[in-house]
């Protein structure tokens, strides 16, 4: 199997910024087992801002453009320091990709990160791939980690696209003002009844909510990708995901 995993900035850093370095130890130990059981993983990783807040030692994330750029400098360096220290722990490889948007739109450019993609993914690397934020001319040129991950599912024709996040799923309800809210399993075809029910941005360290999601399902799902949604805080999902067991909400692919 070919799957693309997003992990978000809640999953990787306290609520501070700071590294969840246990949460970040359980995630690469999984990844690697899953890659040691022949399927092929391409990472698409939040947190470079969330991190450099943390290593800037910032009250808060930054507002403006240039604060931004400045955190992600900062983050990006200790994010993939610390994935490539776990990883090779694990005796595999990473890869660092970092995107803007024309990267994508461009079709030249698209191919020629594809080919690289494939290239990696043959050579038996982990690709990790993020928005190059520091020159991106907008906060977020793809609107954010969730659709960038749902364009790159659908370049390298992945069969499924995992967003890690804050959340169990897609509810029939926001769970966190709604104690009857319910967790909806599955998702066969997004209505408007389903967008309906995505809500505003996540954490305070973050960019996403269920909004981005929903728009990331769409565009995974035409391309043929089923996705799920599931909470990062609880790594150990993966194995339950790979093995075709229920978890957080599955969203079925050629329905969208």
């Amino acid at each position: 199997m070919r799957a693309v995993i997003k992990i978000g900035t809640s999953t990787l850093t306290h609520t501070s910024g700071c590294v969840n370095i246990r949460r970040i130890e359980a995630l690469c130990k999984i990844i690697s087992d899953m890659k040691n059981a022949g399927n092929e993983i391409i990472l698409v990783s939040s947190g470079a801002i969330g991190m450099g807040v943390g290593k800037l030692k910032l009250k808060e994330r930054p507002r403006d453009i240039a604060g931004k750029q400045a955190a992600a400098a900062v983050g990006q360096c200790e994010l993939m320091y610390i994935y490539d220290k776990e990883f090779t722990a694990h005796n595999h490889t990473v890869a660092q990709i970092l995107l803007t948007a024309p990267d994508l739109q461009c079709e030249d450019r698209h191919k020629k990160f594809e080919n690289t993609l494939t290239r990696l993914i043959e050579l038996g690397a982990i690709p990790i791939i993020n928005e190059n934020d520091t020159v991106a001319t907008e906060e977020i040129e793809f609107g954010d980690n969730d659709t960038l991950a749902a364009l790159v599912a659908e370049s390298a024709k992945a069969d499924l696209l995992v967003l890690l996040s804050d959340i169990d799923g897609l509810y029939t309800a926001d769970p966190h003002k709604d104690k009857d809210a319910m967790l909806i399993p599955e998702v066969y075809e997004i209505t408007p009844e389903i967008e309906a029910l995505g809500g505003g941005a996540g954490t305070g360290l973050g960019t996403g909510g269920m909004v981005t999601k929903l728009r990331a399902a769409k565009i995974a799902t035409a391309a043929g990708c089923d996705m799920i949604i599931a909470n990062g805080a609880y790594p150990e999902l993966l194995y339950n995901i790979m093995d075709g067991k229920s978890a957080g909400t599955r969203f079925f692919a050629g329905k969208a």
